[in-house]
């Protein structure tokens, strides 16, 4: 079985994506199944959209009404971290309301042995925990004790240890999840339109 490539489609690009899709590969009947918008080609490609912020679809099978379901929350969140530094952001609709981008040196690795070696992961581990502790300080007083969605990336393990903050119990964590390399600007910016995108599920034949 061919695994399936996921895609990333801004919700003003849905109906022309459909097109384009029936255009490669024949024409293509759609469906409502499991929430999601569905479609199959006539070669036997297929496709599965999801809406962001795992809302469920339940319109008719068109492109155009699928699109326009694609929506955004009143409040929402993004959090993005990894040990050089996170990104945290509350946003209204799709308008950024509040954010803070924050930069933390953390050694890199060494090749010296010993007990040198100890003191250095000692050292990077204790500048890592500091960089988690500030993102979580700042995602506490952005995010607030609201009980909103929040699409995170960046380092799993990294997000895990600020999502660890009690102060964000009341965040829930919906996909997509975000690979992205140390936040700035332009990457929190990127980020914000990748949770808005719809995701699209393809099987090329």
């Amino acid at each position: 079985m061919t695994a399936p490539t996921t895609v990333l489609v801004p919700p003003a690009r849905v109906g022309r994506w459909v097109e384009n899709f029936a255009t490669r590969h024949g024409e293509t009947g759609l469906v409502v199944r499991d929430g999601a918008l569905a479609g199959e080609a006539g070669d036997g490609s297929t496709f599965v959209a999801r809406l962001p912020f795992a809302t469920t679809y339940a319109g008719p099978p068109e492109a155009a009404a699928f699109a326009i379901a694609a929506t955004a929350p009143d409040t929402w969140g993004v959090l993005l971290v990894r040990k050089g530094g996170f990104a945290v952001a509350r946003l209204r609709g799709e308008t950024l309301a509040e954010h803070k981008i924050g930069q933390r040196h953390v050694q890199g690795r060494t090749k010296a042995g010993g007990q040198s070696q100890q003191r250095f992961a000692r050292r990077r581990d204790n500048q890592a925990r500091q960089a988690y502790e500030a993102a979580a300080d700042h995602a506490a007083r952005i995010l607030g004790h609201r009980a909103l969605l929040l699409v995170t990336g960046g380092d799993h393990g990294a997000v895990d240890e600020v999502l660890d903050d009690p102060r964000l119990r009341q965040a829930t964590v919906v996909g997509p999840w975000l690979a992205v390399p140390d936040p700035r600007r332009a990457v929190l910016d990127a980020a914000v339109q990748d949770a808005l995108a719809v995701a699209v599920d393809v099987v090329n034949r």
